[in-house]
């Protein structure tokens, strides 16, 4: 890091998250004025453009690449019209501990007074809320399944390369071609495309206007400046912003910049908290350096300062805070901008290049929470590559994680994609994957597998709650055999599972009408020339995932039963049931058999490994091809975020000897201490799943750190990594820090400020996470020997 840096970084580690009420304030302000007086595209549109136009804008001592989402860096705007926050959310935002938004008492009154009343009854989680069936919301709060979309928009969206080739003025003129060739003799859609295509038209001008005003601002600055390097660093600002994102980008300065107003203006216009991401940003920037780099334009520490002050933007942008009780409880500020480094070309050739290796090069040195990345390790990557990433890993950051093309392009052509798309396609946030700048692949929520197996063992009823939130599907003390409890399971998932999707597919139709995208339209192909929003099945894949939470537990408890109940009869079903409705309280040695005699998953034992097998196979049954609004399909993956914490607190003791209210597994990763045989055993066990039939599966890995000292523990590795993803593994992640270390960072929090772990698809201070999150990292297995 040069002084430039340091001091950028200092300045970004070391501010404290805060929020702004500009954004909503204006929007408030316009909606008041205009609502009805146009088509909601068009609303959408010029509220958009009216923002671009009065926001507050930054432009930071040292900075090189400009731009916030707010008035100052890591302050963070709300969104009234998907979440309206109270004032409790923001006083509990205000003065928790963890994740904590600071916001004056003066800005808060000002909210109540003119932003809360307007919003009251009109946002679109009261729409959602105001609509569900009781099914869903006695599910719902049971904890049988999230959603996404009652929280902050749809998104997980990443781009391809258009916007290095096209400006804002290009898009323009593709969109008035689009226009003057509307139909309105034959296409009943034809007006409704207007009134699309115009909004898109006015977002272009929005963004455009914006990197002017930067401009502005530069020009001001150069002027007011006495050290000539600063005004040669101001005017060439000055110059970028002129020339993007209104033209296409031709240096690597100028690529980076558009891509930066392009995300800005995506999180400016809605996104609020889901992943927005460059894609293959070293792909896309790669003949940029190349070609300067020839001519003699751009040095090789030049690149690096420049993608330096990229990292240190996104790190900047903490996810707005969510509203009601999530305002409590949710935490990480990470906003899932995740860069995917490596993997291959749209041509199948291998995509690494020196700017891959500068971007790990970063990740090592900068050690801040922001941007996610993860390296794509394909059977066309140079060992070198490999190993390079493997001695990021081993600086135990929890970055990079580590994925498999050559799975996910099977993946996203079982999908429907086409070879090119899908090979350019990856990772948007955590590990789904999706056909980067060509599709809407929007999360839906958690599944909680392993809840549905509770309420099939109680007939139906939470036994939290005691209400009645699935079907009847018997007296588990009166099933003959394990065929009977499972063929009980599967009913009760089904039933689940549709009881999410129906209410899915409503909040779907619920954001294409009343908040769509036309700016993120712009930039995904196939919107323009459709006239369709991204929300609205522009793109030209339309894709609904569900994230599958809990595979080792349900697995497990499954075998639990089967090995003990029914087929060793050591223990009646009505005494298991009974043992976990008391926690185990006086049955520690039926709970130390559950736990020590029972067959787990992740050992390579086929006894457990195979309910795994029926268990995804089932899943897929139930959610796999299901139809969306779009005219596309659902498909699930094996993602837990941090949500197999928040279900284990749903949840009461379980048949694998797990207590009441501890996290389910997560991924498909084994329980926590389950996997007893190491990791090469995990990786057999995992790889028995066909994980193209997935959109995506996780697996965490700890190991020690003495057991990455050498060079050639770090070809070991490289070496479990290429066997993973041989035998068809999806994707691999490390957290790299003993025991001790964890507890010492618990007692004296003061002495591990920069302790980064990995949490799930995504790094986070250690300090910053809640005590849940921590212990729940503190039980994953810790591996001592490959």
């Amino acid at each position: 890091m040069n002084p430039r840096i340091q001091r950028l970084r200092k300045l970004s580690v070391e501010t404290t998250p805060s929020l702004s009420i500009e954004r909503a304030l204006h929007e408030t302000a316009f909606y008041q004025e205009n609502y009805g007086k146009y088509s909601i595209p068009v609303l959408r549109a010029l509220n958009f453009l009216d923002h671009c136009r009065k926001k507050t804008i930054y432009l930071g001592d040292d900075e090189l690449i400009v731009g916030e989402r707010g008035p100052r860096p890591k302050v963070v705007p709300t969104f009234p019209e998907l979440t309206c926050h109270s004032v409790e959310d923001f006083q509990v935002l205000n003065t928790r501990e963890q994740q904590r938004y600071t916001i004056s008492a003066e800005d808060i009154d000002t909210y109540a007074r003119e932003v809360i009343p307007y919003w009251q009854g009109k946002t679109i989680r009261e729409r959602i809320f105001g609509h569900v069936p009781p099914e869903w919301q006695v599910a719902y709060e049971a904890g049988l399944f999230t959603e996404f979309m009652e929280q902050r928009a749809p998104g997980h969206t990443a781009l391809d390369g258009q916007i290095y080739q096209q400006g804002m003025l290009d898009c323009k003129a593709r969109i008035a071609a689009e226009i003057a060739g509307l139909d309105y003799l034959t296409d009943p859609a034809a007006t409704d495309k207007f009134e699309e295509l115009k909004a898109m038209d006015i977002s272009c001008d929005a963004v455009i206007l914006f990197a002017e005003r930067h401009a502005c601002l530069a020009e001001e600055l150069a002027e007011k400046e006495s050290d000539p390097q600063r005004v040669m660093e101001l005017q060439q600002i000055a110059r970028v912003c002129r020339r993007v994102p209104a033209h296409a980008p031709e240096t690597f300065h100028e690529a980076i910049q558009m891509y930066w107003f392009v995300h800005l203006g995506t999180i400016t216009e809605l996104n609020g908290w889901d992943a927005m991401n460059p894609g293959h940003f070293d792909q896309h920037l790669a003949p940029f350096y190349a070609r300067e780099i020839a001519a003699g334009s751009l040095t090789r520490e030049q690149a690096k300062e420049l993608l330096c002050c990229f990292w240190i933007k996104v790190n900047n942008h903490p996810a707005p805070p969510k509203v009601g009780i999530t305002a409590r409880e949710s935490g990480t500020y990470n906003d899932f901008t995740n860069l995917n480094i490596g993997g291959i070309t749209g041509e199948g050739k291998d995509g690494v290049s020196e700017v891959s290796y500068l971007m790990l090069e970063i990740v090592e040195e900068l050690h801040i929470l922001q941007p996610g990345n993860a390296v794509h390790i394909s059977s066309k990557t140079p060992e070198r590559f490999l190993q390079a990433a493997c001695k990021v890993i081993r600086q135990g950051h929890g970055y990079p994680s580590i994925f498999n093309p050559d799975v996910y392009t099977i993946e996203l052509m079982r999908q429907g994609k086409s070879l090119r798309d899908a090979r350019e396609g990856g990772c948007s946030g955590c590990i789904e994957v999706g056909a980067f700048g060509k599709e809407a692949f929007v999360l839906t929520g958690y599944l909680n597998v392993p809840k549905i197996l509770e309420i099939t063992l109680n007939n139906g009823i939470d036994p939290l709650s005691g209400k009645r939130v699935g079907i009847e599907t018997g007296d588990p003390g009166t099933f003959k055999g394990y065929a009977q409890l499972y063929a009980a399971f599967v009913r009760q998932l089904n039933y689940v599972v549709e009881t999410k999707i129906r209410v899915s597919n409503y909040i779907d139709r619920m954001f294409a009408k009343y908040a769509p995208a036309p700016f993120l339209s712009v930039v995904i192909a196939d919107c323009i020339s459709k006239g369709r929003d991204y929300y609205d099945a522009g793109p030209r894949y339309n894709t609904n995932y569900i994230q599958c939470t809990g595979l080792g537990t349900v697995t497990d408890s499954l075998a639990a039963l089967k090995t003990h109940v029914f087929e060793q009869q050591s223990f009646s079903m009505e005494r298991v049931l009974s043992a976990m409705a008391k926690n185990f309280e006086g049955e520690e040695f039926l709970r130390q058999t559950l736990v020590n005699k029972t067959p787990f998953f992740g050992n390579d034992d086929d006894c457990a490994d195979d309910i795994a097998l029926q268990v995804y196979a089932d899943l897929l049954a139930a959610i796999d091809g299901k139809p969306n609004v779009k005219g596309e399909n659902f498909h699930l993956n094996m993602l837990s975020t941090t949500c197999h914490i928040y279900f284990g607190k749903m949840m009461g003791a379980t048949p694998n000897g797990r207590f009441a209210g501890k996290s389910i597994s997560d991924g498909t990763s084994p329980s926590h201490g389950a996997d007893t045989h190491g990791p090469s055993a995990v990786v057999r066990s995992l790889t028995k799943l066909d994980h193209t039939l997935s959109g995506g599966t996780l697996l965490n890995q700890r190991f020690m750190p003495s057991l990455l000292k050498r060079d050639e523990d770090i070809k070991k590795l490289a070496q479990l990594v290429r066997s993973y993803f041989t035998l068809g593994g999806h994707h691999i992640q490390f957290n790299i820090v003993d025991t001790a270390t964890l507890k010492a960072a618990q007692e004296t929090p003061e002495d591990y400020k920069d302790l980064l772990v990995r949490m799930a698809g995504y790094s986070d201070y250690f300090n910053d996470m809640n005590a849940d999150l921590q212990q729940e990292v503190i039980e994953r297995t810790e591996n001592e020997a490959f």
